[in-house]
């Protein structure tokens, strides 16, 4: 038993984007974490996800898509603040990556499994990143579903955006949240 592995489930807390600073993950310890991500369950050897990594001046990059998106796909023109948010966003954290899901038509290998191998994917992105002493936040927020951003991102058919993981330092410690009561949320089949 690995004591060490329980004590970070147990504990493992998502970190605010806008609460995550550098250092973030070097590039020996992305692989780490990217190769982790991959080793999911993965019935049929489908690879039903990929990664988009995003660093350096790459992230100011994908904020003026972010912006131009934002601009184009609102009904009101959206105010200049909101347009510098949409710039920094990626800025939030030193690393982000995206989790793409492709559901591919394998027999044997139904959609569901697909999408629940790509938030495995997701979920382990985010322990590694966290094993390895980083904060990390998985959200999916409005650029998730965006046409514009789709054509960016370069998604294919049967792809979607599962999310985007912040990887960065916290600022500092985030307090625990209420949990649910496994009382409430755990059965026990007798048969």
């Amino acid at each position: 038993m690995s004591q060490a592995t329980l004590d970070l489930l147990l504990s493992r807390r998502s970190v605010k984007a806008a609460m995550l600073t550098a250092p973030g993950p070097s590039a020996v310890e992305l692989d780490t974490i990217l190769r982790a991500a991959s080793r999911v369950p993965d019935h049929k050897k489908v690879e039903p996800w990929r990664f988009i990594v995003f660093e350096g001046e790459a992230r100011a990059r994908f904020g003026e898509a972010l912006a131009n998106a934002c601009a184009a796909e609102e009904k009101e023109p959206p105010s200049p603040s909101r347009l510098e948010m949409e710039r920094g966003r990626f800025l939030r954290a030193p690393v982000v990556i995206g989790v793409i899901s492709h559901v591919r038509p394998v027999p044997g290998a139904p959609e569901w499994e697909q999408i629940l191998s790509c938030g495995a994917a997701a979920m382990t992105l985010v322990v590694a990143a966290n094993a390895m002493g980083f904060g990390t936040c998985w959200i999916t927020e409005w650029y998730a579903y965006s046409p514009a951003i789709r054509g960016v991102l370069g998604l294919g058919e049967g792809e979607r955006v599962a999310g985007f993981v912040y990887i960065g330092t916290a600022k500092e410690r985030q307090p625990d949240r209420d949990r649910p009561d496994l009382g409430r949320i755990v059965s026990r089949w007798q048969g």
